[in-house]
């Protein structure tokens, strides 16, 4: 491409910029609606409800498939009926359904009205079930003869013909009733085998419509219509997860996630100008740009941005960074070696394409990894890295390296101080001293030791913090409006022999969070809150969550994230022996990310941190993080084994870590200065996912250096002397033959 048709393309990128961030934040007028407003919000920050429930079947394989097919397609028609936007109904794993309703107000009676069997059966008076719901065609609502509100029925066409016979033997007076209260000429309608109508036949009743009456109030009518209407489930369930949000707690969270990233992004900006000069404002038009795509992908494809989303976004910021840091770091080598500007850059992306696409790839698999096996809000944390870790490889390729191909082909910007090269020939935060890691390996492998020891003490005598997503258990979050005593609270709800643990949180102190490791249903969940709400007079507006995790939630939490992290493992393991040609840079990579997972354990036995969904994802981004980390390392450990004619393999290793140090600095700080802002001025919910990312970055930084790089020495000066010994065992042999 041409210089000329290079600044075109670049003031079309600037246009392209400018018109993103202002149809994304303002809109066309009537022609297009700002992109910020069609990104649809989650539970956690819009508020609503969301249940997962159990199948309980012994069917197997593809009868259970198609039985969770039907019943996904039950609860959808119900859903459906109850009028709410944008309610969505999945299977989850094998024998669960999931459904969140966003905006529905009333939790208990949305929880009760999905999770209903709705087992409709019409039966004669000796119990004989002579049709049920799936024979029903409609069912609305209307006014009866006697004044009030009755349920009217209309059946297909194979109803017709069972209820005509049915009202037929009815009529004749051959059937005896076995039920007290109940007439011999009843048709009994039973819903979950409760009779909630047994009308007597007065004639037989063809044409396939009939009318339900019962001392209905309008509610209680418009309920039973829509329950019909939905028709009966294929099979009983039973609530294993649930949580109820309010909105107020999500939009307080989410203005303080943004006012947050913009905060971390703007830090970022100005770290990149100081550091790399032109270099560094190149990089902010490529993430101005990344920040439009992201948000206007999620829109397009209708993706759902929760909280621990926006804390995928904003990682991936630091994911994009370091791709740009990277290629700098390179071109700066090429500059200091004495290229060209030009030269340079041409060289520099050359040789920094191979370590981008590694270590970015590597993350990549992590977050898939997370995505097939986490739940609703850890697949919205791995699908905004995902999207981010590909746009973020788009603009470092394509738009950083077109504005630094101008730059570098301009008279004006062949200088190099405009990319961060100083006076003396030396980089702007370059580490001067050639650092002697290797030989001090074996102080940081005792050093990891001890911590993962004093870890291990801890958790061994206290144990770790699990909370009620890993235990099971039940959570209630409630504005009491005051401060209340947490005794005051326990012998509120003393009757119910919860143990609970009672946990002030807000403003003040003013509301509680109580937990308990007894799962609680929607209907028990309603008598806790009720007694709590006789005793200290709140509002139902004023119970601001819920959630309910079963036991068994909590088992499959803890094997999904050994198997996560195995499989992603593995995948890394099978791509760095493809890309490197060697098991030594696999198996000491791995080695590295276990010396970080478990380094994270310990710290969160030592300070007793809460072990939760968040701290899966926040483990499976470290295994992503430590692996992107150690192969820039490797790839450049690899290159001057590769090219470098002087030193031996010790000397190699020091000198590639002290080349690439400066690089796995910056990455870490401007990683982690982008969710300092997250941390200390958002909730828990986003705490949840920062802490643990947080702990990880510096754990992956430090073993890159410290553990991996010594390790991948160890295996290959044990290759280098198991080669010699097998050697001179060759020879020796040889001469026992010659002679």
């Amino acid at each position: 491409m041409n210089y000329k048709l290079k600044r075109v393309f670049a003031v079309l990128i600037i246009l392209l910029i400018a018109f993103g961030w202002y149809v994304t934040l303002f809109g066309l007028g009537s022609v297009m609606e700002p992109t910020k407003d069609k990104i649809k919000l989650g539970l956690d920050i819009k508020g609503g409800v969301y249940v997962v429930m159990q199948a309980n079947t012994d069917a197997t394989g593809e009868e259970l498939t198609e039985l969770m097919n039907q019943t996904q397609a039950v609860i959808e028609k119900r859903v459906n009926e109850m009028g709410l936007a944008e309610p969505t109904v999945t299977v989850e794993g094998t024998n669960r359904i999931r459904v969140e309703l966003p905006g529905a107000e009333d939790a208990e009676e949305a929880i009760d009205q999905i999770g209903k069997t709705a087992q409709l059966q019409f039966a004669l008076a000796d119990g004989t079930i002579v049709l049920d719901g799936s024979n029903v065609k409609n069912a609305t609502t209307g006014m009866a003869e006697d004044g009030g509100y009755a349920v009217n029925l209309e059946f297909n066409s194979e109803g017709a013909s069972k209820f005509a016979e049915a009202t037929q033997k009815a009529y004749s007076g051959t059937v005896t009733s076995k039920i007290e209260n109940v007439a011999n000429n009843a048709i009994m309608i039973l819903l979950d085998n409760q009779i909630i109508s047994a009308p007597g036949v007065k004639e037989p009743i063809s044409g396939g419509k009939c009318e339900i009456t019962g001392n209905f109030s309008q509610d209680e009518a418009k309920n039973l219509a829509a329950l019909i209407r939905g028709g009966s489930l294929p099979v009983e369930l039973e609530e294993v997860n649930s949580s109820v949000q309010t909105a107020k707690i999500g939009f307080n969270a989410l203005e303080q996630s943004i006012i947050a990233g913009f905060i971390g992004l703007a830090l970022i900006f100005l770290i990149m100008i100081v550091g790399y000069r032109l270099m560094g404002l190149t990089a902010d038009l490529a993430l101005l740009l990344y920040v439009v795509i992201i948000l206007n992908v999620m829109a397009l494809m209708g993706s759902v941005l929760t909280l621990p989303g926006i804390a995928g976004i904003i990682l991936s910021i630091g994911m994009a960074v370091d791709a740009n840091v990277v290629i700098f770091s390179r071109i700066r080598e090429e500059i200091i070696s004495g290229k060209s500007v030009r030269v340079a850059v041409q060289t520099g992306f050359k040789r920094a394409m191979s370590t981008v696409v590694d270590s970015q790839v590597t993350t990549f698999i992590a977050a898939i990894i997370l995505y097939q096996v986490g739940t609703s809000s850890v697949k919205g944390f791995a699908w905004t890295l995902m999207i981010g870790i590909l746009a973020s490889l788009f603009t470092a390729v394509v738009v950083t390296q077109l504005y630094l191909g101008i730059l570098s082909e301009s008279k004006k910007f062949t200088k190099k101080s405009f990319y961060g090269i100083k006076k003396d020939n030396t980089a702007a935060f370059q580490i001067k001293r050639e650092l002697h890691f290797v030989k001090h390996r074996k102080i940081f492998y005792i050093a990891t030791v001890v911590i993962m020891l004093i870890g291990l003490a801890f958790g061994l005598i206290r144990g770790l913090n699990y909370g009620i997503d890993f235990t099971g258990g039940t959570m209630i979050q409630i504005d009491m409006g005051k401060q209340v005593p947490a005794a005051e609270v326990e012998k509120s709800i003393k009757e119910y022999k919860l143990d609970p643990e009672v946990i002030y949180s807000g403003e003040g102190n003013e509301e509680i969070v109580i937990r308990t490791m007894e799962a609680l249903d929607s209907d028990q969940r309603a008598k806790v809150i009720g007694t709590l709400q006789k005793d200290f007079g709140f509002e139902d507006q004023d119970i601001i969550a819920q959630e309910l995790f079963g036991p068994s939630v909590g088992k499959e939490l803890r094997n999904n994230a050994i198997k996560a992290i195995l499989i992603s493992a593995l995948c890394m393991l099978i791509y760095i022996r493809i890309r490197f040609s060697e098991w030594k840079f696999g198996g000491a990579a791995l080695l590295g990310v276990l010396n970080d997972v478990l380094l994270v354990i310990a710290f969160y036995a030592i300070f007793h941190v809460q072990v939760n969904n968040p701290f899966i994802a926040g483990i499976l981004t470290v295994v992503g993080y430590s692996i992107n980390d150690t192969i820039v390392v490797f790839d450049r450990i690899r290159e001057n084994l590769k090219y470098s004619r002087r030193g031996g393999t010790e000397e190699l290793i020091d000198k590639s870590i002290s080349q690439t140090l400066g690089r796995s600095l910056m990455t870490s700080f401007t990683t982690l200065i982008v969710m300092v802002p997250l941390f200390i001025m958002t909730g828990p919910a986003i705490r949840e996912f920062t802490l643990p990312l947080m702990i990880g970055v510096l754990a992956g930084a430090c073993s890159s250096i410290t553990i991996c790089s010594p390790l991948y020495y160890e295996f290959a000066q044990r290759a280098r002397g198991s080669k010699y010994l097998k050697d001179s065992k060759k020879k020796k042999e040889k001469a026992k033959k010659d002679k």
